[in-house]
């Protein structure tokens, strides 16, 4: 689990500025090089700990039902737990992609736009909603199981 500095929404006590991407980044930065820990903040390792933080998420949903995942956040202490790793899985990834220097919004519509294309609006009625039985391929992926990009 990370352990992040924390000041108001925008980092100023009392703040009601929603942060933005920029601002997170240097504050993450600013937090990280405050410890000296520049040295360790290399993709590997930080993609590495976006995995294990991300893997921290996953645990919580792990045995849950998709019934009882859709109605996680009525629960005070696991909504509190999917809330800070959420956190911990945004805060490796924006450090990621700033060591990188990639632009994380730029990327995200980047790929919205190609999948735009290689999916296009569906010409006939859906199809009925699958049962747990039912193998699901998911759209990203080729048939045997690898992404196509």
């Amino acid at each position: 689990m990370c352990a992040w500095g924390g000041r108001g929404v925008s980092g100023r006590p009392g703040a009601v500025t929603p942060p933005d991407v920029a601002g997170l980044q240097r504050r993450l930065a600013d937090f990280a090089a405050a410890r000296h820990w520049q040295p360790y903040h290399t993709p590997k390792n930080l993609v590495s700990a976006l995995s294990v933080e991300a893997s921290e998420l996953l645990e919580i949903f792990q045995w849950l039902t998709p019934e009882q995942s859709d109605h996680v956040m009525q629960d005070p202490d696991t909504a509190h737990r999917v809330r800070d790793e959420v956190a911990d899985v945004l805060a490796y990834l924006l450090q990621f992609c700033e060591v990188l220097g990639i632009d994380p919004l730029a990327a995200l519509s980047a790929k919205i736009d190609r999948n735009e294309l290689r999916f296009p609006l569906p010409t006939a009625p859906p199809l009925a909603h699958p049962t747990s039985t039912t193998p699901v391929q998911n759209p990203e992926e080729s048939p045997n199981g690898h992404s196509s990009e």
